[in-house]
């Protein structure tokens, strides 16, 4: 019984060794650094998928690279001091994830490789110039969506739609570009776009108003700004019983929209990590083309719930969520 102290004393030593021996090692490793926008399902997808992708590379977590993580919080104002403390960590490559995270990385940082991803149009944003060329030290995996089938979806199930609601955030690059593109893939289906103005994520619930007896359904897309105000978007449009389309599959599980149309978000993560892997083997970021979702990378899926309450029909090849 005398002997259990000691035991015990040198098991705690072992672990010691163990967690500054991980140290040791993860210090030595080449960095990736991971700059998000904040914690969301279709932004977590598509870190997920980047590191997938990083290990079939053969780039192991803790054996061959580490990484380095944060995030602003959704809080433009942080994000600053995020890049500053990232960058301190001298990595060999950097993913921004997000408009407002890749502009600030690519006005502050040209020393680093950046990856952008999770972005719905680069040359809007301002991040490089022609649609399939990097720039300098930046090139990405956008989330473009194919507005023209997501409208063909709608439209297998809201045949007589003929007007949808739109939020956007008037300070997102990514937002104004989603106005321009489905304005421009309405025509083909002789829908109109309400296009409703956002400065403040607290004015959503006001803006939500608009939308009474004006639109058939309300799209939200991939907006860093609305994306987090869904519940709001839900609970509103809900009164009014205006269907709710997402651009990811997580909102209509969660009952807060009937259905969704959209890009694999760990397929946008595993294209960022195709590129990332080859700027670590050392090809030069500017010779990387960037990526673009294909349509085998678009899926939809409806909440069979939401679709009785309503009252709607749908096509039996859709995915359905109980």
């Amino acid at each position: 019984m005398k002997k259990t102290p000691y035991f015990i004393a040198v098991f705690i030593i072992l672990i010691i060794a163990l967690i500054l021996y991980n140290k040791k090692t993860n210090n030595e490793l080449p960095v990736i650094a991971i700059a998000n926008y904040g914690s969301h399902a279709s932004l977590d997808a598509a870190i997920l998928g980047f590191k997938e992708q990083m290990r079939v590379e053969g780039f192991i977590e803790n054996q061959s690279i580490h990484y380095e993580t944060a995030d602003a919080g959704f809080d433009p104002s942080l994000i600053p001091q995020m890049l500053i403390s990232l960058k301190a960590k001298n990595p060999k490559a950097m993913l921004v994830l997000t408009t407002p995270i890749a502009q600030a990385a690519k006005g502050k940082i040209h020393d680093i490789p950046l990856i952008y991803t999770v972005i719905t149009d680069p040359v809007e944003a301002g991040l490089i110039k022609e649609k399939y060329k990097a720039e300098a030290n930046i090139t990405g995996s956008s989330d473009m969506q194919d507005l023209g089938a997501f409208l063909k979806f709608a439209k297998s199930i809201l045949p007589e739609a003929r007007r949808v609601g739109l939020l956007y955030a008037t300070s997102e690059a990514n937002d104004i570009a989603l106005v321009h593109m489905m304005k421009a893939s309405a025509l083909e289906f002789d829908i109109s776009v309400i296009a409703i103005p956002v400065e403040q994520a607290r004015d959503v619930q006001i803006r939500m108003q608009e939308f009474k007896s004006k639109v058939d359904f309300i799209y939200v897309g991939t907006s860093g700004p609305i994306q987090p105000t869904l519940p709001v978007i839900s609970a509103e449009a809900r009164k009014f019983h205006i269907p709710v389309f997402n651009v990811e599959a997580q909102a209509v599980k969660d009952g807060l929209a009937l259905a969704s149309y959209g890009v694999d978000y760990t397929a946008v993560g595993r294209n960022a990590a195709k590129l990332t892997a080859e700027v670590m083997r050392g090809q030069n970021i500017s010779d990387l083309n960037p990526f673009y979702p294909t349509a085998e990378e678009h899926h939809g899926v409806i909440n069979k719930k939401l679709a009785i309450e309503l009252g709607l029909s749908f096509p039996s090849n859709i995915e359905i969520i109980e």
